[in-house]
């Protein structure tokens, strides 16, 4: 089977994309790249070429873009080109120039995929080949990637655009060969014989050296590539499992992890990087969750948007200052109210009327409560008259009497009527708005979870 039926066949398999696509195509000028264009051209496939100028070799940068503008109308399609101060970016971002150069190329792709509204293209492809994922492995694993980065590169991704690489099955030899054969000019790129960069580093010296040791040292790798993808998806399986046996959402946004199951699990550090590294947390952190097992309540650790608390039995995931603190007024034709995770609703009704005892639900002498209610989060300062008590008490004090968690704290909502407020919504009225023998009308209100 020659390149062309391979090319064909991989693009099936993997349903990338089909002849009625129109493609865009990342065009260098080099090898590969070219020979990605001739394949495509070859079995019929709709592309635009796409060519990004990095200014980085002076006129040989100049030279590319003059030959693959060239290309362009040797295969009869259009041409995108673009000019970037790579180094100018580089340096107002503190970047490396290869990732200077790569979030220039892939933000500019994403714009053009993103102006293409009425003929819109399909997706974006690339022509990495199986050797650009070999040294992926291996800088993957050097840098301590995980499980996620011994797989390589994808064969799609998708993100703010869709990419494809129709080529990782091909070797880099056999691009040369293809080209060769069929006299195709590209353009040498003289930086890739640097080792200034690090993929340069992994292809020119170290897989070679390699070699000398495992002389079949990249055909074992690829072929540990489709190994690792397997256990992948097994291993994603595993903490799938693991996180619904753990890890319980109690109301929007706040995640509750059951300590004495967490400290049994096995493997212990790896289901812990799993459950709270999507919450922005690293894999140095595990051993700061590790001792919040064994630590008293109220300590806590945090990460750039989270913050993980020991409360009792319990770790909590939560944002800080998650709900936002909002003034919400109810006037008295208002019937229902939302506010962060509550959902207030409001109602009348003549005496008598039988006592509720949920804490949910307030039932208060209308005569006591003037309108407009004022629906908001506590705050420092603030008190109340609990109910039974003729004493006012802060709320600061009163949330360590009932051994309330820091997130529970933080999304506690108070309802005031006059500057006085008369319920810690879910939590306990003022004595002075209870229902006596001498109220005549009750205004009820209930509060539930937010849908």
């Amino acid at each position: 089977m020659n390149l062309e039926e391979r090319f064909n066949k991989y693009v099936r398999e993997n349903e990338l994309f089909e002849q009625r696509h129109r493609l865009l195509v990342a065009v260098s000028g080099g090898v590969d790249s070219v020979v990605l264009c001739d394949l495509l051209q070859k079995c019929g496939y709709n592309f635009i070429i796409a060519h990004c100028n990095f200014n980085l070799r002076g006129e040989d940068s100049e030279m590319d873009e003059a030959f693959v503008t060239r290309l362009a109308e040797k295969y009869a399609t259009g041409c995108f080109v673009k000019k970037f101060d790579t180094d100018g970016y580089a340096a107002s971002n503190k970047l490396s120039i290869q990732v200077a150069a790569r979030e220039l190329r892939y933000q500019w792709f994403g714009e053009i995929i993103q102006a293409e509204k009425e003929n819109p293209f399909y997706g974006l492809l690339t022509a990495h080949h199986a050797d650009d994922n070999i040294e992926t492995l291996l800088m993957n694993f050097f840098k301590g990637t995980g499980i996620d980065g011994l797989q390589g590169i994808e064969t799609k991704t998708t993100g703010n655009i869709k990419i494809m690489r129709p080529l990782l099955f091909a070797r880099k030899m056999e691009l040369f060969a293809h080209a060769k054969e069929l006299e195709l000019e590209w353009r040498e790129d003289i930086s890739n014989l640097s080792n200034k960069y690090t993929r340069n580093y992994f292809r020119n010296e170290l897989i070679p050296a390699l070699q000398q040791v495992y002389p079949r040292v990249e055909e074992n790798l690829l072929d540990n590539i489709k190994r690792f993808h397997d256990i992948a998806i097994l291993y994603r399986q595993s903490v799938v499992n693991a996180k619904k046996k753990l890890v319980f959402e109690k109301q929007p946004g706040e995640f509750h992890i059951p300590v004495l199951k967490l400290k049994n699990a096995v493997p212990l550090r790896t289901i812990i990087y799993e459950i709270i590294n999507p919450f922005g947390f690293t894999a140095a952190q595990c051993d700061e969750v590790i001792k919040l097992l064994n630590s008293e309540s109220g300590k806590y650790i945090q990460s750039a948007t989270h913050r993980i608390l020991r409360n009792r039995n319990w770790l909590i995931i939560s944002a800080p200052g998650a709900i936002e603190n909002k003034h919400i007024i109810i006037e008295e034709t208002v019937a229902v109210v939302e506010a962060g995770s509550w959902k207030l609703k409001l109602e009348k009704s003549d005496r008598p009327v039988k006592i509720n005892p949920d804490m949910h639900v307030a039932q208060l002498d209308a005569s006591e409560i003037s309108f407009p209610l004022l629906l908001r989060k506590w705050k420092q300062g603030d008190y109340f008259y609990p109910l039974g008590m003729r004493k006012k008490k802060k709320l600061s004090r009163f949330f360590i009497d009932q051994k309330l968690s820091l997130n529970e704290k933080e999304n506690t909502w108070v309802l005031e009527s006059g500057k006085k407020i008369i319920w810690v919504v879910g939590k306990r009225i003022d004595d002075r708005c209870k229902i006596t023998e001498h109220t005549q009308t009750v205004l009820t209100i209930t509060a539930s979870t937010a849908k």
